[in-house]
């Protein structure tokens, strides 16, 4: 989007009486996201896969200590992951290449632990790079810093253990739009735990895939804080730098198996408000970090076939399509973990949950009403007429006015700001004219961000709807307005 010119014009609104245009105001729409981040905000939806020789152990977390003679998924199918993912709307895939038990799915000459090692021999993370090449998906790595296998984790010669490991997937894989750390950061074998050297680990992303984004630990992309799939009711992607320290996320991390449940149902980062006003001018630093729901399709995070797994702890379609609705539509991206089972397959069983859950998420999005007109909205009647190429609030404007060709029945809308001027708009009020050309307010937000999705209770019948932006850090800059029946 080139075409907004006039954000410096002076837009003009009460803006529920909180300064706008200030030299503290301006330091927060100062904050912009990377050109890696914005491309990465347009994915919104992609996919875990957790498989190793847990899978085979029916076990969440190992020690080191497993015989990996027993890991021969004699079905797996790399494209099967590929076609089953890609028809729920995926766009990529992130492999644990490496979970904390130190076992590899590639092929490592840095660690006899690994899958070339067994009965099945061959490179899956290989595999899957070329599934998802074949497929149109884009591939993502985890690889664990935790090893519980490996004998020099817990010493200086380990971050050279890691980096050359996290070399060979940089190298031999193709490309990667994602590395993933989570914040796990146990005891070895020697009792000690890890000084992991981040910067050094992100310095090699970057030499190899400039435009990778790195994860959690990472300095492009922030773990939401619980995995659950929970959003906040206002989710910024303006924060402090402190808010969001590798430190953070491992105070708030799994530190054992029996943690799962726990982690999956409640919040745990910090706080409820990460980035209003009153967050905010409490700090120097500002970055830009926009926010992960991570969440499995089951209570685990590796397939289980167990009664505890299979009968009390299965997600619903209907859990998974609002995790969607309240991440993806709540400035945030959903990373959905699918697991294999023992078989090296998507099972039936997720199979079904996927296939009622993409109905879910897709239905409320097929009738798009495209007829409506643009115009900037002015409460002084004149209003100036805009393009879906150009939706920016200058001065004296306080929304948009969409008028639809004739009566329309409304039930959801999608809105997106402009995120290469930062974010910016604070609160929004949604507004139908009636039949006696009254208005009435039928929905209020906080923060659209890179997108925001308005599922009305009821659908309404209008042939007008007035977006009107009740409070922002600077003129509001609009990508897109989107509106379905």
């Amino acid at each position: 989007m080139l075409m907004k010119k006039i954000i410096t014009e002076g837009w003009c609104v009460s803006n529920n009486n909180m300064p706008v245009g200030t030299e503290e105001t301006e330091r927060y729409v100062s904050v912009l996201p990377s050109q890696r981040q914005l491309e990465f905000m347009e994915l919104e939806y992609y996919n875990f896969i957790h498989f190793g020789v847990n899978t085979m152990n029916n076990r969440e977390w190992g020690d080191g200590n497993e015989d990996i003679s027993h890991f021969n998924p004699e079905k797996l199918d790399t494209d099967q992951w590929c076609r089953v993912l890609k028809s729920t709307g995926s766009k990529g895939i992130i492999i644990t290449a490496k979970h904390h038990d130190g076992f590899c799915l590639f092929d490592t000459k840095y660690t006899d632990h690994n899958v070339m090692n067994t009965p099945f021999g061959k490179d899956i993370v290989k595999m899957l790079s070329e599934s998802c090449r074949r497929h149109g998906l884009k591939l993502g790595i985890y690889l664990s810093p935790w090893d519980r296998h490996e004998k020099t984790y817990g010493t200086e010669e380990y971050n050279n253990f890691f980096v050359n490991q996290l070399t060979e997937l940089c190298l031999n894989y193709g490309d990667i739009f994602c590395f993933w750390f989570d914040g796990a950061c146990g005891e070895g074998k020697n009792g000690k735990k890890q000084v992991y050297d981040w910067d050094r680990y992100y310095s090699v992303i970057r030499k190899h895939h400039p435009d990778a984004v790195i994860s959690v630990c990472g300095p492009d992309v922030r773990w939401i804080g619980n995995e659950g799939g929970k959003v906040r009711k206002s989710e910024w992607s303006v924060i402090p730098d402190e808010k969001n320290s590798n430190d953070a996320v491992a105070e708030s991390s799994q530190t054992d198996e029996a943690q799962t449940k726990q982690m999956a149902e409640k919040l745990t980062d910090t706080s409820e408000d990460l980035g209003s006003r009153d967050v905010l001018k409490n700090y120097g630093k500002l970055i830009f970090k926009p926010a992960e729901a991570d969440v499995s399709i089951n209570l685990g995070w590796f397939w289980h076939n167990n009664l505890y797994y299979l009968f009390k702890k299965q997600r619903t379609a209907e859990d998974l399509a609002k995790i969607y609705f309240d991440s993806v539509g709540g400035n945030a991206s959903m990373l959905l973990n699918v697991p294999p089972d023992k078989d090296g397959l998507i099972n039936k069983r997720e199979i079904k949950t996927l296939e009622k859950f993409t109905e879910l998420i897709t239905k409320p999005f097929e009738k798009e009403i495209t007829d409506a007109a643009f115009s900037a909205y002015s409460p002084s009647g004149t209003d100036r007429d805009l393009t879906r190429d150009d939706i920016t609030l200058g001065k004296g404007e306080t929304g948009v006015r969409l008028r639809f060709k004739g009566k329309r029945s409304i039930s959801l809308l999608s809105l997106r700001e402009e995120l290469s001027y930062s974010q910016r708009i604070e609160e929004f009020k949604i507004f139908a004219k009636d039949a006696s050309g009254e208005y009435s307010n039928i929905y209020t937000g906080t923060v659209v961000g890179s997108k925001k999705i308005v599922r009305l209770k009821k659908s309404v019948n209008t042939d007008e709807i007035l977006i009107i932006i009740t409070q922002a850090r600077a003129n509001p800059v609009i990508k897109d307005i989107r509106i379905y029946g």
